[in-house]
């Protein structure tokens, strides 16, 4: 087990639910509670039909600590309703990246990223699952009303304990960049 998730596991249950005090929107509703778990094998049944493999610590926060509720904005979705996406290409004319449902005929062959987090209207939250932000959180509109960011954090775990700690000290943010540095989103 990563020596993360224990800690992870007591900050969480530290942090109490207060209505509307940040921008996790809903925690009302997830009562700052994460899920059941997942099993391994619900985890390798969603990577067999959707041909990935999840990132190594958000696969294991799933199986360990819990697969929905406590997270920001409106919370850590089901893995049954992530959905896969990819990142469309730099528009000639410089606006922001978008990102693009992979079943959609216009979704480009490329880097795929998981929804994991629903932030309302066409933002999203998600994971890389393949090329060099896997693993890696990244925030985006899916319209590229504004540009994709990805984390400092450099996993799932780091991110999540890094939100939970920002809850803590009463520094929840909207760009979930959690006072951290953002790295522009340049891969495709």
């Amino acid at each position: 087990m990563d020596s993360r998730i224990p800690r992870i596991r007591s900050k969480l249950a530290k942090i109490p639910c207060q209505a509307q005090r940040s921008h996790s929107v809903c925690g009302e509703r997830h009562q700052f509670r994460l899920g059941p778990r997942i099993s391994a094998s619900e985890a390798d049944a969603f990577e067999a039909e959707h041909h990935i493999v999840l990132p190594v610590a958000y696969r294991a926060f799933l199986i360990e600590l819990g697969g929905s509720g406590a997270g920001p904005f409106y919370g850590l979705l089901p893995l049954d309703e992530c959905r896969l996406f990819t990142m469309n290409r730099k528009p000639v004319d410089g606006s922001p990246r978008g990102f693009t449902h992979v079943d959609h005929p216009d979704a480009l062959q490329g880097d795929l990223f998981l929804h994991i987090i629903e932030m309302g209207c066409s933002d999203l939250c998600l994971i890389g699952v393949t090329g060099p932000l896997a693993g890696r959180v990244v925030t985006g509109n899916a319209d590229g009303f504004w540009p994709p960011n990805v984390s400092s954090a450099q996993d799932f775990l780091s991110w999540y304990e890094r939100w939970l700690n920002h809850m803590r000290d009463g520094k929840d943010n909207a760009a979930l960049g959690l006072s951290s540095p953002a790295i522009a989103a340049t891969a495709l």
